[in-house]
């Protein structure tokens, strides 16, 4: 079975004080490196006092782009940890901005990565992950004297309705899972003893909450 494909469920940003600095962390969605481009300037220049605002992205459905700065913190202490962090989490199409204001002490390597890994990681976590799954349309043409029978079994198996059109017949269109859509159209047919037709239209991205364990 191949890795969920996995994102945000909504942009956040986490604040974290360690000795006397701080570290907060904005986290968003974005499709194009432009996006994340533009997400880091925006964070940048609500920011533009803070000492370093060091980033780090991935996008695409393949992680293809990945880019990261240590925005004059030493050499891998910083923009390595984020994009780190983010691929732990096995997430996509995310941008994080770790801004940092100096409060004074010195952290050292050792203490500068485990502050950025820990800031991303902590903003992940209060974003929240989300599932994205394929959906297709199966398009259920019945007789007006089984829609009711239908529309409750449907009810009883979780499946969504999109939408229904009545004419001489009543088409349900519904959402299912691509990956389930054979066995739910064998079950269907049995359920109704073939006294219906199954079309598949056009298919959607869904997303549902993704519980970590």
């Amino acid at each position: 079975m191949s890795e969920p494909f996995l994102t945000i469920a909504k942009n956040t940003s986490n604040e974290m004080v360690i000795k006397k600095s701080r570290f907060i962390c904005s986290v968003a969605r974005v499709s194009t490196e432009d996006e994340a481009q533009q997400f880091i300037e925006q964070v940048s220049t609500e920011n533009r006092k803070a000492t370093h605002n060091c980033y780090a992205y991935m996008v695409g459905d393949r992680d293809q782009i990945q880019r990261e700065s240590d925005n004059g913190e030493p050499s891998g202490t910083a923009g390595v940890p984020i994009l780190e962090s983010l691929q732990l989490a096995k997430i996509h199409n995310v941008v994080a901005v770790v801004t940092r204001y100096f409060g004074g002490i010195k952290l050292g390597a050792g203490g500068l990565i485990r502050a950025y890994s820990n800031s991303a990681t902590n903003a992940i976590h209060k974003a929240e992950l989300v599932q994205r799954i394929k959906q297709a349309v199966l398009e259920i043409t019945i007789n007006y004297s089984q829609h009711d029978s239908l529309l409750h079994y449907l009810n009883e198996q979780g499946i969504e309705v999109a939408d229904e059109q009545f004419s001489a017949t009543v088409q349900t269109n519904v959402y299912v899972d691509e990956e389930k859509v054979d066995s739910f159209t064998e079950k269907l047919i049995n359920r109704f003893n073939d006294q219906l037709t199954i079309k598949k239209g056009t298919s959607r991205d869904h997303e549902i909450p993704y519980l970590t364990n």
